[in-house]
């Protein structure tokens, strides 16, 4: 993309209602626009970002065997009656009438729905165990939106439904998401400690939160310091090995690591003292399993071995896609802007002409944009009429992890300057090799 062709509104004055980095740099980096309290658009930049986040969530839980669909936004009310959680959900719901006057729902969790989806199509224990997900748009009246996307009433959230003839094949099914989830946050360049929480109104007793270290995180934890040095790394995971994923998750849970909910001071006293610690963090997903609480009072039931028929055991799993965006830029910023890890970023590298209009500079910029084009990367070309500082500036807010800067003076030695947004360390070096060195750095993701 050229930046004189693209659509980037970038801000030079904070609006007075962003209280949070994420938010104030979201508004000023010409990603969101507010539409009304707590809903967003999402513009050009914030929606190349949040299509890159989803993407590595359907890869991660494909890659565990699970199956995407996509149910409505509306929901109609009878499922939710029949669970029992139609009146018991709270002033968070959105509750609606059609034109017939039947009562509907804009939908902040999809557990009826999907159960009635299976219990419309499967009968026998020989189609389990299953996983079903989707990628879609909630919706939670919150009573006080606020930090942007990180605390919106609208917003994009993954969540997936396991089926599973018994507890233990269900409790497969909960490690399994905690595993996948680890690689969805390390693939983003994020440290997502899970942590025992409380279930809230979707329920059961098993549930883990996936938390990211951040000073304005709502949530008060208290961790062991050794629990954020944890990492799944490269290595490769077999889903349907019961025992490899269940030891993957003891080695990510066995350290203390709670949510003010759950925290058990007496425990947390056991940890040696210089490794106890207390700080916040920002939600960015939760798994649950709650057994029979939803397949029981729905009919969700299966057909077994021996002739009997029983309700199926179910687990759900969230990822809030659009509330990662906000905490990425929470753990990934400093003064100057944003500072995008190179697996979420939303162009791979930015190119500065510093004389536009300088035929050597020129033909220069192009050449390194061709050829980035042809590595199969995403570059971000500043062609404007616009003076150096500027441009830097720009580079810096909108937080591209590489940046060329290409001038008259290293055109005639044959050189550009690659510089990583992360560290500010520059480096004069030839195109050809600039190119090289961005295409491996992205190749190894």
């Amino acid at each position: 993309m050229r930046l004189s062709r693209y659509f980037l509104p970038v801000l030079k004055e904070t609006p007075a209602e962003a209280q949070i980095a994420s938010h104030r740099l979201m508004l000023r980096a010409g990603m969101i626009k507010q539409q009304q309290a707590g809903i967003y658009s999402w513009l050009p930049m914030g929606y190349k970002v949040l299509k890159r986040i989803e993407q590595i969530v359907h890869e991660e839980q494909i890659r565990a065997g699970h199956i995407p669909l996509l149910m409505p936004t509306l929901q109609p009310a009878t499922l939710w009656q029949e669970s029992g959680r139609y009146d018991a959900y709270g002033p968070e719901m959105l509750r609606i009438r059609d034109r017939h006057d039947r009562d509907m729902l804009y939908g902040p969790t999809n557990e009826e729905m999907i159960t009635d989806i299976f219990r419309s199509h499967v009968e026998s224990y020989k189609s389990l165990p299953l996983t079903l997900y989707h990628i879609q748009w909630k919706f939670r009246d919150e009573v006080r939106p606020r930090f942007g996307v990180m605390r919106g009433r609208e917003f994009l959230m993954k969540d997936g439904y396991n089926f599973d003839l018994t507890k233990e094949d269900a409790l497969h099914a909960y490690n399994r998401h905690m595993v996948s989830y680890l690689r969805t946050y390390e693939r983003m360049g994020l440290t997502a400690i899970p942590m025992r929480a409380d279930s809230g109104p979707i329920g059961g007793d098993d549930t883990h939160e996936f938390l990211v270290l951040a000073e304005t995180g709502e949530s008060e934890v208290f961790y062991d310091a050794k629990v954020p040095e944890l990492k799944l790394g490269k290595r490769a995971v077999d889903y349907d090995n019961r025992d490899e994923v269940a030891g993957i998750c003891e080695e990510f849970t066995t350290l203390y690591a709670r949510t003010d909910e759950t925290h058990d001071e007496a425990l947390f006293n056991e940890i040696p003292e210089e490794r106890r610690k207390v700080g916040r963090g920002i939600e960015v997903g939760q798994i649950f399993y709650f057994g029979t609480k939803y397949s029981e009072p729905m009919g969700a039931t299966v057909n077994t071995p021996d002739q009997g028929k029983v309700p199926v055991h179910m687990g759900s799993h969230g990822i809030g896609v659009s509330r990662l965006v906000g905490a990425l830029i929470e753990a990934n910023h400093d003064e100057k802007g944003i500072i995008w890890p190179e697996g979420v970023t939303p162009f791979h590298v930015g190119i500065v002409n510093l004389k536009q209009g300088d035929v050597s500079c020129d033909s220069a910029c192009e050449a390194l944009y061709r050829a980035f084009v042809e590595h199969g990367l995403d570059p971000l070309y500043d062609d404007r009429e616009e003076r150096a500082g500027a441009k830097f500036a720009t580079m810096d807010l909108i937080g591209l992890p590489w940046r060329i800067t290409v001038g008259p003076r290293g055109i005639a030695a044959n050189k550009v300057e690659l510089t990583c947004r992360r560290t500010g360390e520059s480096e004069e070096m030839s195109a050809e090799k600039a190119v090289e060195k961005v295409a491996g750095i992205y190749a190894a993701l």
